[in-house]
């Protein structure tokens, strides 16, 4: 069983891995390069990831939730 620290620690790690898609994804301009071949030219060699995944990482709230965990737990890297 993991213990709390454990889940909010992968949490946070989550949630920077999502942050570096979306910064790559945003040098990108989506007005006139479909999601699609964003995926399949930048995102996919760099990440290994599938265009569900991708969806996911659009449609998360990254910087709300990380303002959230460490709000609750901050690390020692954030002091």
């Amino acid at each position: 069983m993991q213990t709390k620290s454990m889940q909010i620690g992968r949490k946070r790690n989550l949630l920077r891995r999502y942050q570096d898609v979306m910064d790559e994804f945003n040098k990108h301009d989506c007005r006139y390069i479909p999601i699609s071949v964003i995926h399949r030219e930048f995102i996919y060699p760099k990440f290994h990831i599938s265009r569900h995944t991708l969806y996911r990482i659009l449609n998360t709230p990254i910087e709300e939730e990380l303002q959230e965990i460490n709000r609750t737990q901050p690390t020692l890297f954030d002091l």
